[in-house]
């Protein structure tokens, strides 16, 4: 097999992330916080990386992005914006120069020998330059003047007709997007409907102040001119949208010196005054900013950058706008379903290796419920059975995967019994046990018995058509199992998750779950949580399950609880125990819950008794320790020693390797048991 590594440039895919994927990035998290919904908003946030090694960005990456990319685009340098229109009118004087003197030469040409027409046409070329000569300082000024003189050359002619579209259409776009700015620049029929939009707008916004109903309604608007703002769908977002872009173009021409911005002012009142544009842009802008003053209109945003021409500064605007609209989608996305509106072309804006990354986050829930692993109920997500039982097998595996192969094994036993896993072997049918037929063997047998010592042609054969015999019977011999009987209780008092022994306590309870429901389904597991007291716990719940936000290790209550769960269990029964803390906490005769730290001699005694109980009706105590003090190791071992069971002083990474690879050894010892007995 051979590899090649190569640069990304967009045009690679990320693998599509399936659900069993997407269940082990959040597991841990769903662990410990209990919350389908919270763990993959945390995932959204913080992303993760492939198995093939490449990363899929999360939403705080990505906003940073957003982020280092508006602070580039608006340190450019502002200086250029009038030195590349000053530098468009140097090309068409010095063309117009050449057309005049040209044209004059023709003239001369004209005229043959006629010296006074040849002079009139040397008089007038040397008008014509001084005429051009004359020309004012000031761009706006020099725009206008242009716009009255009669050109000699044509071509003069057509590329400052063309620097007009295109400062229209530039010095629009530094406002508005993009559609509107094309407006700008076309025929006045175009630059009126633009104006009657903004207009319109103007009202709609001076209605909004005084408190009025809105008329024409965003409905009606949109109807009309949404050519000119495309993508918006509410008032609120159009507004949102040009604030924005006005705000950063503001922004950036408080960045230039007082010239430059005085004569960027005049080079829009002279191109987009003739049909009002330049004062109705105004007006929403001022109306704009004083409804979102908080955008920072007059913050210089000008910098050390690259300088930026005019011709430029559209792009740059749209960048921007579309960089804020993408910032404003990510930021109120609040599951990945939100994110699959994300247009991929906004997301662009960052790169193709962004979009990628939030194609695969938009993914992420549709993933886990295309697979049956959780499903929308009452309005939030949760786990489904089967996602319950993948969960399970997940931290199973996580904790088989750091035994040793030869620790755990299928414990199989010499002696064949009425257990539930089958041996692959079989044995006569005798009165009692249970019909599991392999039919195989009983045609095999009947065939045997049926068989003649020769047919008509000589050979061996068989009476047809053969018949069965209960001597034929045979049936699957499977393992001797011997009935087992247990209580899983978990301590939930802050002090687990405070010491970081919540998560691993967690999974253990979701991998010895799943290792008995697949292993060992006609066991019993019951699930007790204790905190200042006990409950039960069903299977389902259990991943939702967090720590309790009390004080208080009520071992009493939960010794109790347990023994009531086993009374009328069969087979050998037993408690395992995780707990971080000595008993603090038991249950008064009255009902009510005492609770003291460090223990008193009453709470310690009432847990004691509790042990004697279980003791007498044969449950046996396994505890597994963590952290354990001085106290606390003195404790469990006094109850190890009145309750003949084992104790384990345990780390949050060796806990679950313990309590597996003791229950299964301890399953295997009484299958060994029973059947020697």
């Amino acid at each position: 097999m051979s590899w090649r590594y190569s640069r990304w440039d967009g045009s690679q895919r990320l693998r599509d992330l399936d659900a069993d994927e997407v269940l082990g990035k959040i597991a841990d998290d769903l662990l410990y916080h209990g919350d389908v919904e919270a763990a993959l908003r945390r995932l959204l946030q913080e992303g993760w990386t492939t198995e093939d090694g490449r990363r899929v960005e999360g939403l705080r990456e990505l906003m940073e992005r957003i982020r280092a990319r508006r602070q580039e685009l608006t340190a450019r340098d502002p200086s250029g914006l009038t030195e590349d229109v000053v530098r468009a009118l140097d090309e068409v004087l010095s063309a117009e120069r050449r057309g005049i003197d040209q044209q004059a030469e023709r003239a001369r040409r004209e005229a043959g020998g006629d010296e006074v027409a040849a002079q009139r046409a040397g008089e007038h070329a040397a008008e014509q330059h001084t005429e051009l000569d004359l020309l004012p300082d000031g761009l706006a000024d020099q725009i206008r003047a242009l716009r009255a003189h009669e050109f000699a050359s044509p071509q003069a002619e057509q590329r400052f007709e063309e620097l007009l579209d295109q400062l229209r259409h530039d010095l629009a776009q530094m406002q508005l997007d993009r559609a509107a700015a094309a407006m700008a620049q076309a025929g006045p029929e175009e630059r009126e409907h633009l104006r009657a939009g903004l207009a319109a707008l103007n009202q709609m916004l001076a209605q909004r102040a005084a408190g009025q109903e809105i008329d024409p309604s965003f409905e009606e608007f949109a109807q009309q001119f949404g050519d000119l703002f495309p993508g918006a769908n509410t008032l609120d977002e159009l507004l949102e949208q040009l604030a924005q872009r006005m705000a950063a173009a503001s922004s950036f021409l408080a960045s230039l010196d007082d010239d430059q911005r005085a004569q960027l002012e005049a080079l829009s009142a002279e191109l987009l005054g003739d049909l009002d544009l330049a004062w109705q842009m105004d007006q929403l802008s001022e109306n704009l900013q004083q409804l979102m003053p908080q955008l920072g209109w007059d913050q210089r945003a000008g910098g050390q950058g690259p300088a930026i021409g005019l011709g430029e500064v559209g792009e740059l605007f749209s960048e921007l706008g579309a960089l804020s609209r993408l910032e404003q989608q990510l930021s109120s996305a609040t599951g990945s379903a939100a994110l699959a509106e994300v247009p991929r072309e906004a997301a662009e804006v960052l790169g193709p290796d962004a979009a990628a990354s939030l194609e695969a986050l938009a993914q992420l829930t549709k993933r886990l419920e295309a697979a049956g692993l959780v499903a929308r109920r009452e309005g939030r997500l949760k786990m489904t059975p089967r996602g319950l039982r993948r969960l399970g097998t997940k931290a199973l595996e996580e904790l088989f995967a750091r035994l040793r192969r030869d620790r755990l094994g299928d414990h199989p036993l010499a002696m064949a019994g009425v257990g539930h896993d089958p041996e692959g072997e079989t044995k006569p049918y005798e009165f009692g046990d249970p019909f599991r037929l392999d039919v195989q063997e009983t045609v095999r047998n009947a065939v045997r018995r049926s068989a003649v010592p020769r047919t008509t042609s000589g050979r061996p054969g068989v009476e047809l058509p053969v018949s069965l015999h209960p001597d034929d019977f045979a049936v699957e011999r499977s393992e001797q199992v011997a009935a087992a009987a247990t209580v899983l209780a978990v301590d939930l008092s802050l002090s687990m998750p405070m010491r970081d022994n919540f998560l691993a306590a967690k999974k253990v309870a979701m991998a010895l779950q799943a290792l008995i429901a697949s292993r060992y389904p006609r066991d019993y597991l019951g699930l007790i949580g204790f905190s200042a007291t006990a409950r039960e716990i069903r299977a389902e719940e259990l991943p939702e399950v967090s720590w309790d936000f009390a004080y208080g290790t009520n071992l009493q209550h939960t010794l109790a609880l347990a023994r009531r769960m086993l009374a009328h269990r069969s087979g050998a029964k037993q408690v395992i125990l995780i707990t971080d803390g000595e008993p603090t906490a038991h249950v008064l005769e009255d009902g009510e819950v005492f609770f003291n730290y460090p223990p008193v001699p009453e709470t310690i005694e009432a847990t004691l008794h509790e042990v004697a109980r279980c003791t007498r009706e044969r449950i046996r105590i396994n505890t597994f320790a963590l952290d354990s003090t001085g106290e606390l190791r003195a404790f469990v071992e006094e109850m190890t020693r009145r309750n003949r069971g084992r104790a384990f002083f345990a780390t949050p990474d060796t806990l679950g390797d313990y309590v597996l690879v003791d229950f299964v050894e301890q399953r295997s010892a009484r299958s060994r048991l029973t059947r020697g007995a």
